[in-house]
């Protein structure tokens, strides 16, 4: 154990919190914090013969579980059959009621038959993926000193496993709202022969809308999307546009899907999921808290702190990003745009048959055995059920 003696420190250090130094000291820390190291090094000895060993006295494990930050959209799943059958339908025109205009020998049809209007949609698509690990019987006794830590040890080698199998599930939850907003996205401003995007910041959708552009639109304005975030006038708009799509929603319509299917959705059904980047800033630039509050509320509210990913310092040009190639076809870049928010249709989205196990296999001859994490599941979008993807552009 190396021993630092941090007299003179700690009485040169003494004089800035005193007040007696005029200028901050530059402070050596290498003799007062240890970062630790990955290995013992010669110094690792005792104090008084300089022979024995330093022993570990005591063993943290850093075993935390991780929840994920994904918004939760798991739906049903079944044992048997390969194939998810959707059913919906449209509904029925209404005719004059000839009850009320009967004229004598006049003859009513009343043996018509009227069949229903049924959309049926197959889902067939799976996902699998499995994370393997190993654990010896005997080998990994020799560096602990206790049974106990040795089992805190394989404890934490399987809260890891489950962490990887979190982590990467929450990439195919979030990839699944992403792509539904880039078939948003493409669906409203694609050109005329359904090749290319056209540009996002000349208008905005019904169902992808430009909340920059509705704004300078309603005010003659000419805020920047740098700037947007950071304008109180701004944020109120966007959170009073937000409100009044997710009223807009529960009545019935066929504005709001892709499929222009006739569909609504109740406030128990609603999804909102919004990026953490504009919820503060509403929380910071707007006194009132009225429009979080009203989320919140909302039982299937969420936040996220990207929507693919961090770039290398969460900077918003990474967080707001959408890149997608979605449906194998149609590529789908915000490029200076940013996505601020979704909110969607409980059926929608989702995920279904969602399987996680474990499978173990024991090697007799080298002494250790195999695990294998998998999962299967099903990551589905509807174009025919209600979806809105708000930005800036």
């Amino acid at each position: 154990m190396d021993i630092k003696q941090v007299a003179t420190h700690v009485n040169s250090a003494l004089t800035e919190t005193l007040g007696e130094s005029a200028v901050l000291l530059t402070e050596d820390l290498s003799n007062v914090v240890d970062v630790g190291t990955s290995v013992f090094k010669a110094n690792s000895l005792d104090r008084v013969v300089h022979a024995l060993v330093d022993h570990i006295g005591k063993v943290v494990f850093v075993n935390r579980p991780y929840n994920g930050i994904a918004p939760k959209i798991y739906m049903d799943s079944w044992e048997f059959g390969a194939v998810l059958e959707k059913i919906s339908g449209d509904m029925p025109a209404a005719q004059d009621n000839p009850s009320w205009n009967l004229q004598t020998g006049q003859v009513y049809e009343q043996d018509e038959y009227t069949a229903p209007t049924v959309n049926v949609k197959f889902y067939h698509d799976k996902t699998t993926f499995e994370v393997p690990i190993s654990v010896t019987d005997y080998q990994m006794k020799s560096a602990f000193s206790s049974a106990e830590q040795l089992v805190g040890f394989v404890s934490w080698i399987f809260t890891q496993m489950e962490n990887a199998m979190t982590k990467r599930v929450d990439i195919l939850i979030m990839n699944t709202i992403v792509n539904m907003a880039g078939e948003t996205v493409w669906d409203e401003y694609k050109d005329a022969q359904g090749t290319a995007l056209t540009s996002l910041s000349a208008k905005s959708g019904v169902r992808a809308i430009n909340l920059l552009y509705l704004y300078n639109q309603s005010t003659g304005s000419a805020l920047t999307v740098a700037q947007a975030l950071k304008d109180p006038d701004f944020l109120r708009f966007a959170g009073e546009i937000i409100r009044l799509t997710m009223v807009r929603l529960r009545a019935a319509s066929k504005l709001f899907n892709v499929g222009g299917k006739d569909r609504f959705t109740p406030e128990n059904l609603l999804k909102v999921v919004l990026l953490s980047d504009f919820v503060s800033a509403t929380a910071t630039y707007l006194q009132s808290g009225t429009f979080h509050k009203e989320l919140v509320a909302l039982p299937g509210y969420q936040e996220v702190p990207y929507w693919q990913g961090t770039g290398e310092d969460y900077s918003l040009n990474a967080t707001f990003k959408i890149n997608i190639a979605s449906d194998h076809t149609k590529t789908v870049d915000l490029g200076s745009g940013k996505l601020l928010g979704v909110m969607f249709d409980r059926d929608a989205l989702g995920v279904n048959n969602y399987d996680r196990r474990i499978t173990d296999h024991r090697n007799a001859h080298g002494e250790f055995t195999n695990y294998w994490y998998k999962q299967d599941a099903r990551f589905f979008n509807d174009l025919n059920e209600n979806y809105v993807a708000f930005f800036i552009a």
